[in-house]
């Protein structure tokens, strides 16, 4: 089966399992307190197998149809996505210097009537997302590219160790590797007013394992995660297979647009979007 033109979530959904065409409804209120619970105790929530069984063949040929549009330039960075000889002190987590090597494809190469675009699109999903979060309500970006996005990531490559811009992080796996490719992930490892550079620095020199959480994900499965203040990063891809994670970015208020340092990191372009609007932050926490 495979996606043409305009679909309505129950469509995409296995609602048996997640019923988002009861919105408020005692299932949905039920699926959603496990949710927080999770969010709240370890910074994530897996809801597994949340597309249809019958859309999985659709969902990894959509994005496996793409991933070629992936910038794929492997660059040095550091977990904060700042530039590599920002002003730091000694011994700042900043200052330790990483390849990524994890490719994105840009919203603006995703076809409209993909199974990920019909989802980050859709209003109730949208209003289901934002009440596992706890929240009023979320804006998709206003970044032409980041808001939707596809994570690309080659064998032998990895997605290092950072920090997410935005607040709240919504992905799901659409192909796995051959071997590894692990999501790993410390929660709450610092907060809107505290970096703890100590933590952050102890894991990125490999002598914080007790702070770091893995998980096993699959194809289809919906990935809630506080990505802003919880450190991670996907292992080295092993074997023939690209891994492919498509990434929803939302956020609590309109009209966020990434900084152009960051959006030349992932997309290697910019558009007059980012050169023409400051990024909007909550927070002053380094990016």
């Amino acid at each position: 089966m495979s996606i043409s033109g305009a679909v309505s979530v129950d469509e995409v959904v296995d609602t048996d399992r997640y019923p988002l065409s009861d919105p408020d409804g005692p299932a949905w209120r039920a699926v959603v307190a496990r949710a927080r619970a999770e969010l709240d105790d370890i910074g994530c929530c897996v809801l597994a197998d949340f597309v249809r069984p019958s859309l999985l063949d659709a969902l990894e040929r959509e994005c496996a149809e793409i991933a070629p549009l992936a910038h794929g330039r492997v660059e040095l960075v550091n977990a904060y996505n700042i530039a590599i000889d920002a002003p730091l002190p000694d011994g700042h987590p900043g200052r330790t210097v990483m390849e990524r090597g994890n490719a994105f494809v840009a919203r603006d190469h995703i076809p409209v009537s993909s199974v990920i675009h019909q989802l980050y699109t859709s209003p109730v999903f949208q209003r289901f997302v934002a009440d596992c979060f706890a929240l009023p309500g979320l804006y998709e970006l206003a970044d032409p590219l980041s808001g939707l996005c596809l994570n690309v990531i080659a064998p032998g490559r990895a997605h290092p160790w950072h920090f997410d811009t935005n607040e709240f992080t919504v992905s799901m796996l659409t192909r796995r590797a051959d071997r590894d490719g692990v999501f790993e992930y410390c929660p709450n490892i610092r907060s809107a007013g505290e970096e703890n550079v100590d933590d952050v620095a102890a894991v990125l020199a490999g002598n914080g394992e007790h702070l770091v959480r893995r998980l096993t994900l699959r194809p289809g499965d919906l990935q809630l995660f506080r990505g802003r203040l919880a450190l991670h990063r996907v292992s080295t891809v092993r074997g023939g297979r690209a891994r492919h994670t498509a990434i929803f970015a939302y956020s609590q208020r309109p009209g966020v647009i990434g900084s152009a340092e960051r959006t030349r990191q992932l997309f290697g372009r910019v558009l007059s979007e980012h050169l023409a609007a400051e990024a909007v932050r909550g927070d002053s926490l380094l990016d």
